[in-house]
């Protein structure tokens, strides 16, 4: 089976792409059990130049095809931060997720809900080691709330309200977040793509 090469460190996203893309025939694979240690600089100024960056790094180091994304939060009245920096906004420490939602709620202090519009924005690139295949990309569309409930997901989804289920995403269930969030209808549109991408199986 062709192995998928999944090119993040971050454990939560390792563990939600191995549960959108569960049905494909492919390996999936981390970093961490390619025995590589590589962080990117993230020199782009957009979600897919960082995606590319992560894909080409992380393929050319492992000599594999290669998935990798670069998403994050957009919020409508910071003209569109934390954006690109999601992952590092502010002084935070780069775990500390409640510093960094806490952070944008003071932020939008005293703001109605009508100017409080939001979305996740994720994009992926697949790469193999001598090209990049192609890009895709999703979103999910809210806003933020008046302060932070549930216990799912990670990053700012205890403050991420979610119209279409009236929940905020750290309240949804794996299977409610994979079918409407950002990473989870980029990693549907990236199916068609890692489709045709199969290669025969030369050991079976």
């Amino acid at each position: 089976m062709t192995k998928l090469l999944i090119a993040t460190n971050n454990t939560h996203k390792i563990e939600e792409f191995q549960e959108i893309l569960a049905d494909l025939p492919y390996t999936l694979t981390s970093p961490k059990l390619e025995g590589l240690s590589l962080d990117p600089e993230e020199t782009g100024t957009t979600f897919e130049a960082n995606a590319i960056i992560k894909a080409e790094a992380f393929a050319q180091a492992s000599g594999l095809l290669t998935l990798a994304d670069d998403s994050g939060l957009e919020v409508d009245a910071l003209d569109g931060a934390p954006g690109i920096y999601s992952a590092r906004y502010g002084d935070t420490a780069k775990d500390d997720h409640a510093g960094r939602y806490q952070l944008l709620l003071q932020q939008l202090t005293d703001l109605p809900r009508e100017q409080r519009t939001a979305r996740f924005r994720c994009v992926i690139a697949l790469a193999t080691p001598e090209k990049v295949v192609g890009t895709v990309d999703g979103a999910v569309e809210g806003f933020i709330a008046l302060e932070p409930k549930g216990s799912g997901g990670f990053g700012y989804d205890p403050v991420f309200f979610v119209p279409e289920l009236n929940k905020m995403m750290a309240e949804l269930t794996a299977t409610q977040k994979h079918a409407i969030s950002h990473r989870g209808r980029a990693g549907k549109a990236l199916i068609p793509l890692l489709n045709s991408f199969l290669l025969p199986d030369k050991n079976s």
